[in-house]
């Protein structure tokens, strides 16, 4: 017997007449209660209160009003009790998406700083995050240590398509010489508040210094090579006085 006829059977009983509207609704629910176990419910309200359920750890339906008795009574006694196990094992089926939605991913965050749009600052640092779950995060700034609002705009979470989720946080500013700017990113899947400290060393400058450093690099293995040569190539020769 399916919550729709506990419910028809129930309409059906309730049928009297009450000053205050009548309002029944019914629900099946797959409650997990481990990653491999889960109760199967079906649940009937009548004007918000919970009048009978069926409850798979129980086996059973269950009367929590004087006039269900009766129907639950006849529920419990029908063959058809047999086939809820049906509904159980389907209950089972679906835990793996269960504990896929319950499982968080960790986002991958990267900051990045471009041309300011506004006048009162001429940069703008984005702290880009991506590909995280479930969808609440909480994205800071820091500068110096110190938490900060002003200048700050963020979009709010956004869906991938996938279950997975981004934003986006900008921070207008004017950088300072030994200044350090931290984006923080709160979620639950870090135990603890992550700190992306901000490099001001562009990509290019990056490029530029690492091959600026190999050029010095190998200037200055030639010139050690060179001054070993040299020295082998006059040790051992001996001065013949002129004149």
């Amino acid at each position: 017997m399916h919550a729709r006829s506990f419910s028809s059977l129930l309409c059906v009983l309730l049928w009297f007449p009450i000053a205050d509207a009548f309002f029944m609704h019914g629900l099946i629910r797959c409650q997990p209660i481990s990653k491999h176990e889960c109760v199967y419910l079906e649940q009937v309200y009548f004007n918000k209160r919970l009048i009978g359920q069926y409850n798979s750890s129980l086996g059973k339906y269950t009367s929590y009003v004087e006039y269900t008795k009766e129907v639950v009574e006849y529920l419990n006694n029908r063959p058809s009790l047999e086939k809820k196990k049906k509904d159980i094992e389907k209950c089972r089926s679906h835990l793996s998406k269960l504990e896929f939605l319950s499982t968080p991913v960790k986002p991958y965050v990267r900051l990045s700083s471009a041309e300011a749009d506004s006048g009162r600052h001429p940069r703008v640092l984005v702290c880009n995050v991506y590909n995280f779950y479930p969808k609440h995060i909480r994205v800071t700034w820091l500068r110096d240590g110190k938490k900060t609002t002003s200048d700050v705009t963020s979009t709010d979470e956004m869906a991938n398509g996938n279950w997975l989720y981004h934003i986006h946080s900008h921070l207008e500013y004017t950088p300072r010489l030994g200044e350090k700017i931290t984006c923080v990113v709160e979620h639950a899947s870090f135990k603890d508040p992550q700190l992306y400290d901000w490099d001001p060393m562009s990509e290019s400058e990056k490029k530029k210094f690492a091959v600026g450093t190999a050029g010095l690099l190998l200037g200055l293995v030639v010139l050690i090579a060179g001054g070993v040569q040299y020295k082998r190539s006059t040790t051992g020769r001996e001065l013949v006085p002129t004149g």
